[in-house]
């Protein structure tokens, strides 16, 4: 009787720290499932609980993708140690075909990007879905490219969008970066 009493009392006081119901504006309302790089399952909806910095690209991409990437690697770059572990940053795969788990990897080495950074594959049919929620535009070309918007966005740890900044080169857009640094400095 005492166990079942106590185990009802952690329950009651665990309650306050169970997920809150999504905001309305959530991308991780979207039900989409990736695959990690280790190619261990990932439901989109699991990156909720911290802010992140997100973008869409393809690892044969050979122009703007590796820009998108040293652009997040610039954003990190100018974050102090404390604001680099609250940020997270996920690259999100545009061609699950191509885009195998073998893959990402040799694109995060090539790249040497810092540890905690997420490569993820999504289904085939969750492409457009994740896309769509990111404000990503896309299209394949016949020669096997694909046409995409190149843009880093920020999301808060509950998936609304804070900001977003179109990537032309590989440094970070100083407004970008405030506002980056401005979400991390909330509670």
């Amino acid at each position: 009787m005492k166990i079942a009493s106590l185990f009802l009392s952690l329950l009651v006081l665990a309650a306050p720290l169970r997920a809150q119901p999504l905001p309305g504006d959530s991308v991780y309302h979207l039900q989409a499932g990736t695959q990690a790089a280790d190619g261990q399952p990932v439901a989109w909806s699991s990156l909720r609980g911290q802010p992140r910095l997100v973008s869409m690209f393809y690892t044969n991409c050979h122009l703007m993708c590796p820009l998108i990437i040293e652009n997040a690697k610039s954003v990190q770059k100018q974050l102090s140690p404390a604001e680099r572990r609250r940020l997270g940053v996920v690259m999100v795969s545009l061609d699950p075909a191509r885009d195998t788990p073998s893959a990402m990897r040799d694109v995060a080495q090539r790249h040497r990007v810092p540890d905690g950074w997420r490569f993820l594959t999504p289904a085939a049919d969750d492409v457009r879905a994740i896309a769509s929620v990111l404000d990503v535009r896309y299209r394949f070309r016949d020669d096997g490219s694909i046409n995409h918007t190149s843009v880093l966005v920020l999301l808060d740890a509950d998936g609304r969008v804070r900001a977003r900044s179109e990537v032309t080169g590989a440094a970070a857009d100083p407004q970008f970066l405030t506002q980056v640094k401005a979400l991390l400095a909330g509670p």
